[in-house]
């Protein structure tokens, strides 16, 4: 499949713009020592409520705090750096799928409106999973990132021709 050159930029752009925002806010949990993530699990809401409020109880909290961190800053080096796209790309849908999860914007629960954006079904996280879907399915590290210096220049045409 030929790619216009727009098409590349804004997936490039894409994907540079999702990484950066994956590794700030792995970076600032990070450094910040009073950082964890136990209000947000404690507050879930929905079906699955039950699991989250487990997974911010005192004796999982380090585990669950640790395991953000460093799924952040996974997504986010493999999308800036172009490294393991691919693989950044679906764990950064699964821990999406978990925020959505733990704190859905759907009709009925207390905290659904009255929130950042004031969402309806679809939040932030679906729109930046949905994004990752097609940075998934349209790769962009052979242009701009460091597998592109690891592959061989043969391979790399043949591969994306």
């Amino acid at each position: 499949m030929a790619y216009r050159k727009p098409q590349l930029f804004f997936l490039v752009l894409l994907r540079l713009f999702i990484g950066w925002h994956f590794l700030y806010e792995g970076l600032i949990k990070l450094f910040n020592p009073a950082w964890t993530a136990q209000g947000y699990l404690q507050s879930a809401e929905g079906p699955l409520a039950p699991v989250f409020q487990w997974l911010g109880s005192d004796g999982l909290l380090p585990l669950s705090n640790s395991l953000t961190i460093g799924a952040l800053l996974f997504i986010g080096l493999s999308l800036v750096l172009g490294i393991l796209e691919r693989a950044g790309c679906w764990v950064g849908m699964g821990l999406l799928a978990f925020f959505y999860l733990a704190h859905p914007a759907w009709p009925g629960l207390p905290n659904a409106g009255p929130v950042e954006g004031n969402y309806f079904i679809i939040d932030k996280n679906l729109v930046e999973l949905a994004a990752l879907g097609v940075l998934a399915n349209f790769p962009t590290s052979h242009l701009l990132g460091l597998a592109a210096f690891w592959r061989k220049p043969g391979l790399q045409k043949a591969k994306h021709q």
